[in-house]
């Protein structure tokens, strides 16, 4: 009859496997929301804001655009579903720009970018084609880049800047400013169902966007 050793932990190896667990959870319960609520802005005159945000968010991007005497800002985003009452052929950067001139009256430098809606199935990786359609956008206007920043809403923030860097390439630097989701703290994340729903579905698209995405080839 053979015999197998089989390594077993001592009492006190549970304990420090447990510990050890333990602590890898609150690092991670503690830096998960900071960490994709980047919050890393570069020296730019282009401000792109997407257009899903909310009123605070998009009156955050027109102050800053207004402050840093920006030459354009963008408002982006594609088809609008489930809202209410939107018009006929709405966008999501029509929307957002009809919200902003409520806010902020006559906005020359400020543009609806609205992205293509390709297919009748679900546009996939719609930021991704948010950022083909702003360097579509300034191509046709014959506008030069260096440098941009895209203004989001907490932890959908490090997707934001992975995705806007892959459709501009090494050639542009992309900044990111997070505005901070009003519904919940984010200090302490995990005590609200829109805080854990937010965190763990943006985790979730930030590593798909990271490890699995592959660019549309039909975008533009």
């Amino acid at each position: 009859m053979l015999r197998r050793q089989a390594w077993i932990p001592t009492w006190r190896g549970w304990l420090l496997l447990l510990s050890a667990c333990v602590i890898a959870g609150f690092a991670c319960r503690q830096g998960a929301h900071s960490f994709l609520a980047l919050d890393q802005p570069v020296a730019a005159d282009v401000l792109v804001v997407e257009g899903w945000v909310p009123n605070y968010a998009l009156k955050r991007g027109l102050d800053l655009s207004l402050e840093q005497k920006c030459r354009f800002l963008l408002l982006t985003g594609g088809t609008v579903k489930g809202e209410v009452n939107p018009e006929l052929g709405d966008t999501y950067a029509q929307m957002a720009l009809k919200r902003l001139q409520r806010i902020g009256g006559d906005l020359p430098h400020v543009f609806a970018v609205s992205s293509p809606e390709l297919t009748p199935e679900p546009v996939r990786d719609r930021t991704y084609a948010e950022a083909m359609a702003v360097k579509k956008w300034l191509k046709d206007q014959r506008v030069s880049v260096r440098s941009i920043n895209v203004l989001t809403v907490g932890p959908h923030a490090r997707r934001s800047r992975l995705l806007f860097q892959k459709a501009f390439g090494a050639d542009v630097e992309i900044g990111v400013i997070a505005v901070k989701n009003r519904e919940y703290d984010p200090h302490v994340w995990w005590r609200y169902s829109e805080g854990v729903k937010e965190v763990l579905s943006e985790g979730g698209a930030y590593f798909y966007a990271r490890l699995l995405f592959w660019p549309d080839s039909k975008l533009f």
